[in-house]
């Protein structure tokens, strides 16, 4: 919420110093608006506009098993060596942000008094992603080895896997949607545009295949790579 009010106020003063004095909506709006909104957006440069905290627990069991065949049958056995069992905590911090350092006049579309917006693709970053050791739970029967440095490793990164596989459902790109359009409306409004005549969007709406082209550090523990 501070960088979004700190961001307003910028953009908000880059209007104030284009346009010299405040044109009401409602009124006429100047055939030559478009340079000095892309001025003024441009000006909001980076804009975070969303962030979501993630709490995911990795769990994950496993048997001994004897497979094989045996005069030309198959076989698979449950070993009675007991089952292992292990529960990770993990915490991630995802951002979303829009990048306006090169909007130009093609994510600009004007038809008269009404005007629509289409933002910059969103990117979203992974800021944190941290395992909670003390709080990692395990249970490993006598006769089984403890799980090894690379097992953990692996459900670890099953676990970022499952995060970064999870963004869609989180809501976090629409939230970044309309929080840029909640700071975009009002400076358009100031040029003269009525806010029932105004509409942002993304030019697509985003999915999971899209995710590897939006997502910054996909791959980080306690913030660092």
């Amino acid at each position: 919420m501070k960088h979004i009010l700190i961001y307003m106020a910028m953009c908000l003063t880059a209007l104030y110093a284009c346009s010299g004095k405040r044109t009401g909506a409602g009124k006429d709006i100047p055939a030559d608006t478009i340079p000095m909104m892309l001025t003024v957006i441009k000006n909001c440069s980076k804009l975070y506009t969303a962030e979501y905290h993630i709490h995911k627990i990795v769990t994950h069991n496993d048997t001994r098993k004897l497979s094989g065949t045996f005069l030309q049958q198959q076989f698979d056995i449950t070993l009675p060596l007991g089952e292992r069992k292990i529960a990770i905590p993990m915490d991630a911090t995802l951002k979303a942000y829009v990048d306006f350092s090169d909007f130009s006049e093609k994510n600009i579309r004007r038809k008269g008094d009404k005007i629509e917006i289409i933002l910059p693709d969103p990117k979203v970053e992974l800021t944190s992603s941290r395992i909670n050791h003390k709080e990692i739970k395990k249970q490993v029967p006598l006769l089984r080895g403890a799980f090894s440095d690379a097992e953990m490793a692996s459900y670890e990164q099953q676990g970022r896997a499952s995060i970064i596989a999870s963004i869609p459902q989180t809501g976090i790109i629409d939230m970044a949607q309309k929080s840029a359009a909640r700071i975009l409306i009002p400076m358009i409004e100031q040029m003269g545009f009525k806010e029932e005549n105004i509409t942002v969007t993304f030019r697509k709406k985003f999915s999971l295949e899209d995710i590897p082209q939006i997502l910054i550090n996909n791959g980080i523990e306690n913030g660092k790579e």
